[in-house]
């Protein structure tokens, strides 16, 4: 009877978190969907997972974060590589003040990193539009913000997920990486940031932000954070990191 009892306890607390989350409107529900495919190499993968962190912990994002009408977001983080390979590091998380956006950087940076091979932007754009599903959370805008140093070489066209997410209200945002090295024998891609604007991002105010290098990644990621969280007359060109 008491294993019952606390079974039928727990349940009734777990309908509550999740009644509580569905009555709580956010003014942004943003997926992070990060590349960690293996053409980022340890150093560069350091640098990218820094820039998230250090910008969730920035005063600018945080302003921005509570400079909505329900003065909060929600927040998943997901990284991405082959069509076989995406995953959810830390599932949605609503930031409502500077502790708890500190609190998630938090927790992302004590999160495992995983390297897998190949790129699959199509399908990185698939999972991620697939979290905003039974989410329980009330948006007024929901995004997916993705970030990377290729184009897909493995799996579904990213333009044919882009334009189905686009026709059920979501927004794509980009973060390309321009790389000036080889990459497992191949020349440098020297036109992502093309790609990233004609097959990858979409939507009304949909925008990239060019990263020129890992090094300038992390200042890239503050910029559009501040920019697609408080959606400050965003266009859809492509904007110098």
């Amino acid at each position: 009877m008491k294993r019952r009892s606390a079974l039928v306890g727990s349940l009734a607390a777990m309908a509550a978190a999740t009644a509580s989350k569905a009555d709580t409107p956010v003014d942004l529900q943003l997926v992070l969907a990060v590349d960690v495919s293996r053409s980022i190499d340890e150093v560069e993968a350091e640098l990218q997972r820094r820039g998230y962190i250090e910008a969730l912990s920035n005063d600018r994002v945080i302003d921005a974060i509570l400079s909505g009408e329900h003065r909060r977001i929600a927040v998943c983080y997901t990284e991405w590589a082959g069509s076989q390979y995406q995953v959810v590091v830390i599932d949605w998380t609503v930031l409502d003040s500077a502790a708890a956006a500190r609190r998630f950087a938090e927790r992302l940076a004590e999160a495992p990193r995983i390297s897998q091979s190949w790129t699959a932007v199509g399908a990185a754009l698939a999972h991620a539009g697939q979290r905003f599903e039974g989410s329980g959370i009330t948006a007024k805008r929901r995004v997916i913000d993705i970030s990377g140093d290729g184009r897909t070489n493995d799996g579904v066209p990213a333009e044919i997920v882009r334009d189905r997410l686009v026709t059920q209200g979501v927004v794509i945002n980009g973060l390309p990486v321009m790389m000036n090295r080889a990459n497992f024998g191949r020349p440098p891609d020297l036109a992502l940031d093309r790609y990233y604007e004609e097959s990858v991002i979409g939507g009304p105010g949909s925008f990239m932000i060019v990263a020129d290098n890992f090094e300038h990644f992390g200042r890239a990621v503050r910029t559009k954070l501040v920019r697609e969280i408080s959606d400050a007359g965003a266009t859809p060109r492509p904007v110098s990191g």
